[in-house]
């Protein structure tokens, strides 16, 4: 075997898990940029996945804050190693997928940050936990409830006094050819957030691992990390945007436009300040502003708790997993 192939060896099963919570990532929460175009019908299901994945890739390339802000700032590179990402990993990819079953759009920002939190707890004790980190998450978690629900329902309720008197088809027509732009905008804005989180733990693995000498996202991560969860969109999607687009709420071109381009706007801001935030909550909050506006009924609140309930459950379940996980990992290298 090539010497240049050693050091390799120990860190491929952890850096498949990697690319597995990627494309697990492509089918909970990469649907989310795509769900209200095709829900309103606007696009085809085959030419959104085609647009989410080339805009996906796009946003990756636009810059590595978050990345940086999960692969050093979460926990201690320091004092963690390659099994506690792969304790991560092995959280995110069981709970996301039971909640992919199940139709429900679930955080991996926060799936990824209770991962490496509960692996690294059982690594090296609360000292591995790094504030700075956590101070961008919790704003992270303010920005895609607050940010999302408020700015749906003041976009939608602006184009309500602004095409008031306007007729009902003109709106549509206008706000169906709207609506591609900002699906597209927030396919790029959902790659410069959420693409960049498994970049982060990808290259945290190459770092531990010592095959890169300091935390830089090389390009062929980028790369491997946009397609992979492109991959996972076009094979597994269409669960979460039926959930999303269909039975949250009932959108037209205008309240997809405005859920769009609300959730855009939050996460690219998020992104340029390095803080990851869930795309999922952003998109679903977004939504339910939306509906809202027409009246709190038209929002499926049933629904709407069915989706708050897997946000709340994931934080302590992927946590709890990766800490087993480690745990055992632990016990039988000792």
């Amino acid at each position: 075997m090539p010497e240049a192939l050693t050091p390799w060896l120990p860190l491929l099963p952890v850096l498949a898990l990697v690319l597995a919570a990627e494309f697990v990532n492509g089918w909970t929460d990469a649907p989310n940029s795509i769900a209200t175009v095709v829900s309103t019908r606007v696009l085809s299901p085959g030419r959104a996945v085609i647009m989410a994945a080339i805009l996906n890739f796009a946003g990756t390339m636009s810059g590595t804050a978050v990345a940086a802000t999960i692969g050093k700032n979460i926990v201690d590179p320091s004092a963690i190693n390659i099994a506690t990402v792969g304790a991560a990993m092995v959280g995110i990819v069981t709970w996301s997928t039971i909640a992919w079953f199940y139709g429900l759009p679930t955080s991996e920002s926060h799936a990824l940050v209770a991962g490496l939190t509960g692996a690294g707890l059982v690594t090296a004790g609360p000292s591995v936990l790094m504030w700075g980190g956590w101070q961008k998450v919790l704003i992270g978690l303010l920005f895609s409830t607050f940010l999302g629900f408020f700015g749906g329902l003041f976009i939608m309720g602006l184009i309500y006094r602004l095409f008031a008197k306007s007729p009902p088809a003109l709106v549509r027509r206008l706000f169906g050819k709207l609506q591609i732009f900002s699906a597209a905008l927030m396919a790029f804005s959902h790659g410069s957030n959420d693409g960049q989180k498994f970049m982060g733990a990808f290259t945290l693995v190459l770092l531990l691992g010592g095959i890169i000498p300091s935390f830089q996202v090389p390009f062929w991560v980028i790369v491997l990390c946009a397609v992979m969860m492109a991959i996972g969109t076009s094979i597994g999607g269409w669960r979460i945007i039926k959930t999303m687009g269909m039975r949250l709420t009932k959108l037209e071109p205008v309240h997809g436009f405005a859920a769009e381009t609300s959730a855009a706007l939050t996460i690219e801001v998020a992104s340029r300040l390095g803080i990851p935030l869930s795309t999922t909550h952003t998109i679903n909050t977004a939504i339910m502003g939306v509906g809202a506006t027409r009246r709190l009924s038209a929002v499926r609140w049933g629904v709407s708790r069915d989706i708050v309930t897997a946000w709340v459950l994931t934080f302590p379940i992927c946590g709890a997993l990766a800490a087993l996980v480690a745990a055992v990992v632990k016990f039988f290298a000792a």
